[in-house]
């Protein structure tokens, strides 16, 4: 006999990522549909990595992560959110930010937990909490601005509710949680056993002189989260999948016991790398203007085509809508644009758990001008 599995994942297939990215390839299309730059990274760094692999700094680091790298980290916290964090005690460096966020579910959920999410929401989300024993309560963000109506959080919070995961800088929209939308929750939370997980991977690419609010700058939330972090969207080397986690002391020590029997440590020279380049607070503090000019660049093309643009201030990605162009739903449309004009992008549909059409596709703009320039020349016609 042989054997078989019983998915714990029965409703999932391959993502849209992979999907529109095969298309892509096969069409030879220009790939606006996956979140990644199509420019080099800053040579400073991988000269850091091979002097770092030379000195023979290749073998497994602490589990924790590179101290040196935790503390730079610390350091930079404090830097930017005037909070203190031990580095010791309240920071792992993990295989990327999509891993920390897994393994926040992993360490808190137990079988008919719920979690609620706000969709759009990154794709891997309700995956994690579903293959956890949890179930995802989703609630939509309003459309066109992708706001959070608290109302409605409150009306979803029972005994069940065990977490409630953030994404600010929003991915797909690019939306920022504000001043008022934190203090909302926080007094949702107040006097709850509920923990927060806070996707915070775009922390620095944020346009128009907005500011990123992370939970790290709030103790009452802080105090019940776990906040994930990528060093790919900083350096431009998503690829590398490196991230990191901060918690307070108790939370973080469940989130090792987790972390620890699953990836246990992340690459040894690329931590000694980071632990050098981090201190280049220029390399992220100048992020954010460097991804609005590409914004803005792409933004000044697409006025010559039909595609309506919906704001953005924060990520990779810019939100358009084809209302007036086609009635097709937006699947359809986005292989259509692969397949008829060469330019991939993603449906924002895809992003909900039940497909919801707006009309509105998502384009990533963390791409060299060129390249931006042509997709929007072949969009010029579509019908």
């Amino acid at each position: 006999m042989i054997p078989t599995i019983q998915s714990k994942l029965p409703n999932v297939g391959t993502t849209i990522f992979t999907e529109m990215s095969v298309l892509a390839q096969q069409h030879h299309a220009i790939n606006l549909g996956q979140g990644f730059p199509d420019f080099l990274m800053d040579r400073a760094i991988t000269d850091l990595v091979n002097e770092a692999m030379q000195q023979g700094h290749n073998q497994y680091v602490h589990m924790n992560g590179l101290p040196a790298l935790r503390q730079g980290l610390a350091e930079k916290v404090k830097d930017l959110y005037n909070t203190d964090i031990h580095f010791n005690d309240e920071i792992t460096i993990t295989p990327g930010g999509t891993y920390a966020i897994y393994t926040a579910f992993t360490t808190i959920l137990q079988k008919g937990d719920e979690v609620i999410v706000f969709e759009p929401a990154y794709d891997s989300y309700i995956p994690n909490i579903e293959i956890n024993g949890g179930v995802a309560v989703p609630i939509s963000l309003t459309y066109p601005d992708y706001s959070i109506n608290w109302q409605l959080v409150k009306e979803k919070i029972n005994a069940k509710t065990r977490a409630i995961i953030i994404n600010s800088p929003h991915n797909p929209s690019g939306a920022l949680l504000t001043e008022e939308d934190l203090k909302a929750l926080c007094e949702i939370v107040r006097g709850t056993g509920i923990f927060i997980i806070s996707d915070e991977v775009y922390e620095h690419l944020v346009f128009d002189d907005k500011k990123h609010l992370s939970v790290l700058k709030y103790p009452e939330l802080y105090e019940r989260s776990f906040v994930c972090f990528s060093f790919g969207k900083t350096y431009h080397c998503t690829g590398w999948k490196m991230g990191y986690c901060i918690a307070p002391p108790a939370l973080m020590q469940e989130f090792r016991k987790v972390h620890q029997f699953n990836c246990f440590t992340c690459n040894s020279p690329v931590q000694f790398a980071l632990a050098a380049y981090i201190k280049n607070k220029t390399a992220y503090e100048g992020l954010g203007k460097f991804l609005q000019v590409k914004r803005d660049f792409f933004a000044e093309a697409m006025k010559a085509t039909r595609f309506k643009p919906l704001p953005s201030y924060g990520s990779y990605f810019q939100l358009y809508s084809y209302d007036g162009i086609s009635d097709e739903n937006e699947k359809a449309l986005a292989v259509r644009l692969i397949k008829e004009y060469g330019v991939a992008t993603i449906p924002v549909s895809a992003f909900y758990k039940s497909p919801v059409e707006n009309k509105v596709l998502r384009f990533c703009f963390a791409k060299k001008e060129e390249t931006l320039a042509e997709a929007a020349n072949r969009l010029i016609n579509v019908q």
